[in-house]
């Protein structure tokens, strides 16, 4: 059992985050491990079907909420986490939206907006809140609910009209708009000034922390920690091999993979560790199909001697 991943395991089953901190030519690199933030979708009309897709393809845990059932239903939103068919009011009731949920209000009529607004604005203030409409249908409705009693500043919080203003017009286009300012909102304290030391993937393969957690064998921690160029997989892509080569995760699969393998299996039980560069990008490389063409720079570490630390990450509020 490897201690450390053995509490990131833990950590990360209980819905929180966590990260592994590790050195590799002189720098101190981050691998941080966050659950999947939960977007609501508030109306499940036309805007909200690319919504979803490109949402979950960004890693987002989407609910997709409607009161019409041929709307809000698994064909039209096969990428949904979670469907929930209920009145605005109470489906909010339900799903007890938290600080660090994001959600986006895209109903099909202001009655109903502001049915949703009523019904989030007493709790928890979520992490992102954004309302669809023209300019002058939101000012109204904003200006009603700060007559019902509503703080100005919970209602100037809202982001609305919704979405970065990049011209959007087609449905496509205004969903595009609103994961873009969806990623504005999850990156705005992703400190990212020193280049490269905070690494691009932060998912959480469960078999992988399981097989590092759990699996008593000697093994080697394969972590991808710059890239250049073309690459299979991004900073941050981890694997873990032990000597009889069974192995979860992937730096990128394919002759590169393979390469990085044997280096591994060589180092466990040294109390090692080295950094090797899989060049994807010369002639040899074409040769063996790698058609990437950039390079990535793998650490291998013998976990026996890994110096890796395990680090509290405080969810983002």
């Amino acid at each position: 059992m490897h201690t450390q991943f053995h509490e990131i395991l833990e950590q990360v089953q209980r819905g929180a985050s966590a990260a592994y901190s590790f050195e590799a030519e002189g720098m101190r690199y981050i691998r941080s491990f966050r659950p999947a933030e939960r977007l609501i979708l508030l109306g499940c009309g036309h805007i909200a079907q690319p919504l979803c897709q490109y949402a979950a393809d960004l890693g987002f845990s989407v609910t997709a909420v409607d009161d019409r059932p041929s709307f809000a239903n698994r064909t039209r939103f096969p990428d949904a986490a979670e469907i929930v068919c209920n009145s605005f009011p109470e489906a909010i009731k339900s799903l007890q939206i938290g600080q660090n949920d994001y959600v986006a209000v895209i109903t099909r009529g202001h009655r109903y907006d502001a049915e949703c607004l009523r019904a989030i604005l007493p709790g928890p203030a979520p992490k992102y809140l954004g309302m669809i409409g023209s300019r002058r249908r939101v000012v109204a409705l904003l200006d009603l609910l700060e007559e019902e009693g509503f703080p100005r500043s919970a209602l100037d919080d809202i982001h609305t009209p919704i979405g970065l203003d990049i011209g959007a017009l087609t449905v496509k286009e205004i969903a595009i708009s609103i994961v873009a300012e969806l990623i504005a909102c999850r990156r705005q304290r992703t400190n990212r000034r020193a280049k490269g030391t905070v690494l691009v993937a932060e998912d959480i393969d469960l078999p992988l922390l399981r097989f590092l957690a759990c699996d008593p064998a000697p093994k080697a921690l394969l972590t991808v920690y710059a890239t250049s160029g073309s690459t299979p997989v991004k900073s941050g892509a981890m694997m873990a091999v032990d000597q009889t080569l069974r192995s979860a995760g992937t730096i990128g699969g394919g002759c590169g993979e393979s390469a990085v393998l044997r280096d591994a299996c060589r180092l466990i039980g040294s109390g090692g560790k080295c950094s090797v560069t899989v060049d994807m990008s010369n002639d040899v490389a074409e040769e063996e199909g790698m058609v990437c063409g950039g390079q990535m720079k793998v650490l291998i570490e013998d976990l026996g001697a890994a110096d890796g630390i395990l680090e509290q990450v405080e969810a983002e509020k």
